[in-house]
């Protein structure tokens, strides 16, 4: 038995009742409809809505257990805006028209839970999770499903002007057990509610305020401040609060405006001084816009405050990444304990909307029953001889172990673009060689040219200069391998990937300075692994008997395994593309070697666009068919010499509105790309979804029990739960597959949409469970099934080849990160530069 942090839901047997809210003049924002509706609820009393207490979603639904007094009732209230100066404007009257829309019975929700229908109540589920998170809503920030307050704990500041708030996630989930309440700790950035000098000097790490924002920092600022609301502060009398829309391209002092009907003109500094006698000081910086283009408002940096309570809801850097975790980072034990507290503070039972509906919340967490599958054999060398090894709480060592097939290179050079002295680059490159040969490659100690060094300002040009002596020296042969030292500053490593890659048809392998400065034997095998599998080799594979017993299907027929993953650009990049990424198993019946392919598509969008296509040849004025998985599947059977007569095809990323709109087209493209190789061929799919973003964490039943834990507390390697916290009708379970490093693991939850292999439950979870055993990055069972991991990384890398030079995945200001080019109508999606066929036959992503 382990525990989750799901509670048990008790609903009374109520009528629920769904009204139309229309508010005129209407407003986008949550807060002021929740205050309108607030404001009719005090002035008109429950009286007027027959004594209901009704549950708000904050835009066009009205919930209510029982029947209004009326069908459709107009309301008029007077709002008054803080705001505004005057009492005219300040004061703004809202219609509001509410109208019923339907009502919902319980019953299908409890045929549903039953099992007994398959269709799921979601407007039944939606309205009971609205009437949860009303309380709540009223009193903290809310994101998405999440609620943060600064009165849940300290705020920690992140760096670069924000800190972080804690709060709480809560979903209301159908399962095998009833309706459940999920409830996760959870942390996200904020703004600090600093001036906005503060703010700029932090984000961009100014030690001179004096000096002016270059282009560079003012288009930076631009991006991060947008939208951001403000208050002044150079009236004593009152606090205005402005949305900011831009900041102007001149300093202020430059800044001249019309300051009354005729004409007369003053720049932001006088203006300032002669209306409110108040001395601005940062004169060279450019001023905060508000308002429109047409109209705009000016706001000097130092008079502004920003308020409290705004999400930074951008991409963070690596420090920040790091700092939030470090904030939030607990122990299995911990977080539980966190966990509970959370839910004893929201007192479910004293809830006054849960009362209304009649919805009582288990204060306590289920307890679940799980099991935990063997761990597969492995197979290596040992002395010149195949030995298998068992691994131990999901992991194992190289120590006096081979690679089951070693690559080999003989063609290979270094270059650095880091500070480390030649002699320490010899000395890393010596030790490199070393440990891969002494795991089972066969690697020529000596390089083709000598070892190069250059400056990061001049990247490209070195690499294409070391392609071009290679290939004078080799007359025309490739180089198998490149070794590059980055350099100590990041931002280099996507440029490299994309020359190497797409230019020049180079592998490569880069390593940090600090790192190569100081390599230790554990760091060295990890870097050794990567370049074998970039070499054509192979690490390790699920021993021959194992795989007969312990992989079923799979090792009956020629089987591929397809991984497939989409990444999004970070918010705020609006017309970059989507890219998807899709690898497939090429070395049945093993399965470890991942042919990986990619492309880009509409930005945001979900579904993968070219998994099959049909192209138009002017030329030949022919169709010519097309497509990833087409390319795959023909890779397949060039490799091992047969077609594959079973697919398993595992789609990461996929959120649980969009399982049935992605599993109907993709699993169309799948089939139209098998029938166009051949007339009747149609081997069976099964289609997995793997989702690592939820808010399930499992828990063992006693903290401490060895037996029961690894070493960081957590539940066991291969753990899997198919009960009770599960779907009540579909096929899906949570497998946690590695052991746990730090913190609380998260099981990832594998959702089966489509399965024409006729899997049982205990196979696909075997299999899968089996699979993590085999990543090739490091020897260590790993979190998410490898085909789905492997099509996260090539995704990830080809984001670099569209962002030119960026420093850890995240685009640059203005045009380098635009990967679409916007025209009449929709955006165009700029193509992928083609990765360089010698690449793509090898696991390059690794």
């Amino acid at each position: 038995m382990i525990r989750a942090n799901h509670f048990l839901v008790d609903v009374a047997d109520n009528n629920l009742f769904h009204y139309d809210v229309s508010i005129n003049p209407e407003s986008k924002s949550r807060a002021t409809n929740r205050e309108v509706l607030s404001e009719l609820i005090k002035l008109h009393g429950r009286k007027s809505l027959g004594g209901k207490l009704p549950a708000y979603d904050g835009r066009k639904s009205l919930y209510t257990a029982g029947s209004l007094p009326f069908e459709s009732e107009e309301f008029v209230v007077t709002l008054v805006d803080p705001e505004k100066k005057d009492k005219e404007r300040a004061e703004r009257e809202y219609k509001i028209t509410i109208r019923i829309a339907g009502r919902t019975d319980l019953f299908h929700l409890q045929q549903f839970l039953a099992g007994r229908q398959r269709d799921m109540p979601q407007e039944t589920i939606q309205v009971l999770d609205v009437v949860l998170r009303e309380s709540p809503s009223w009193n903290y920030v809310t994101v998405s499903r999440s609620f943060f307050s600064t009165t849940f704990g300290h705020r920690g500041d992140i760096g670069e002007g924000l800190e972080c708030w804690r709060g709480y996630y809560q979903s209301l989930r159908p399962t095998q057990m009833g309706l459940s309440l999920n409830i996760d700790i959870s942390a996200t950035s904020f703004f600090k509610p600093v001036t906005v000098i503060q703010f700029v000097q932090e984000f961009l790490n100014l030690r001179d305020a004096s000096r002016p924002l270059n282009d560079r920092d003012r288009v930076k600022i631009k991006k991060a401040l947008r939208g951001v609301r403000v208050e002044t502060n150079h009236q004593q009398d009152q606090i205005r609060r402005y949305k900011i829309t831009g900041i102007t391209p001149i300093p202020m002092s430059q800044l001249i405006f019309p300051v009354d009907e005729r004409g007369t003109r003053m720049t932001v500094v006088q203006y300032f001084m002669e209306r409110y006698n108040y001395r601005l000081q940062y004169t060279s910086w450019p001023c905060l816009q508000s308002g429109s283009d047409s109209r705009p408002v000016y706001l000097p940096m130092e008079a502004c405050k920003i308020v409290e309570g705004q999400r930074y809801s951008k991409k963070l850097n690596d420090k920040q990444v790091t700092n939030i975790l470090r904030a939030t980072c607990q122990r299995p034990q911990q977080r539980e304990q966190s966990i509970r507290e959370m839910v004893l503070h929201n007192k479910y039972a004293e809830d006054k909307f849960a009362q209304e509906f009649g919805i009582k919340v288990c204060s306590d967490l289920v307890s679940v029953p799980a099991r935990v599958l063997p761990p597969p054999m492995l197979r290596y060398h040992e002395s010149g001889k195949e030995k298998t090894c068992a691994p131990s709480v999901g992991q194992w060592n190289m120590i006096n172990k081979k690679m089951i097939n070693g690559g080999t290179i003989d063609k290979w050079a270094c270059i650095t673009f880091s500070r480390m002295r030649p002699e320490e680059v010899h000395r890393f490159c010596c030790d490199l060689v070393q440990m891969c040969n002494a795991t089972g490659m066969s690697f020529c100690p000596r390089p083709v040219l000598d070892i190069r060094t250059a400056t990061p300002n001049n990247i490209e040009n070195a690499l294409r200069d070391v392609y071009r002596r290679t290939a004078e020296i080799e007359k025309g042969k490739p180089l198998q391998l490149l070794i590059v030292i980055l350099p100590e500053v990041s931002g280099s490593y996507g440029k490299i990937k994309k020359v190497c890659e797409t230019d020049l048809g180079i592998v490569s392998q880069c390593c940090l300075p600090r790192h190569a400065s100081r390599p230790n034997k554990q760091y060295l095998e990890n870097v050794a692994l990567k370049i074998n599998v970039k070499a054509g080799g192979r690490n390790t594979v699920l021993d021959r008997a194992f795989v007969r017993n312990g992989i079923p299907f799979v090792s009956e027929v020629p089987t591929i395994i397809f991984g497939a993953d989409v990444t999004h650009p970070p918010p705020g990049e609006d017309s970059a593309s989507s890219i998807a990424a899709v690898v497939a198993s090429m070395d049945w019946p093993e399965i470890t070697k991942y042919r990986g392919l990619v492309s880009a598509q509409p930005h945001r969008q979900e579904i993968i666009e070219d998994l099959f296509s049909v192209i138009k040849d002017p030329q030949r004025g022919i169709t010519v068919n097309g497509g990833m998985i087409r390319e795959l599947l023909i890779a397949f059977r060039r490799r091992t010499g047969r077609r594959p007569e079973r697919i398993i095809f595992y789609r990461d990323g996929v959120s649980e509105g969009q399982f049935s709109h992605v599993l109907l087209h993709e699993m169309d493209a799948i089939r139209k790309a098998c029938a166009s190789l051949e007339e009747g061929y149609l081997p069976p799919v099964t289609f997995v979804v793997v989702q690592k973003r939820h808010h399930t964490r499992l828990f063992p039943e006693v903290h401490g029990r060895r037996e029961m834990t690894d070493k960081s507390g957590n539940i066991l390697p291969g753990t899997v739960v198919d009960l009770m916290i599960c779907h009540p009708t579909e096929f899906d379970f949570y497998l946690c597959s590695h052991a746990g490093i730090q913190g609380t693991s998260r099981p990832t939850h594998y959702h089966v949409l489509y399965d024409e292999n006729h899997f049982t439950a205990d196979a696909l979870q075997s299999l899968t469970n089996n699979l993590c055993y085999t990543y090739a990055r490091c020897t260590r069972a790993v979190s998410v099934v490898p085909p789905a991991y492997y099509a996260h990384l090539a995704a990830f890398r080809a984001r670099y080849y569209v962002e030119g030079e960026s420093s850890d995945g995240g685009s640059t200001p203005g045009s380098s990160g635009q990967a679409a080019v916007a025209r009449e109508g929709p955006v165009e999606v700029r193509q992928l530069p083609n990765i360089k066929e010698n690449v793509k036959d090898v696991m390059f992503y690794c």
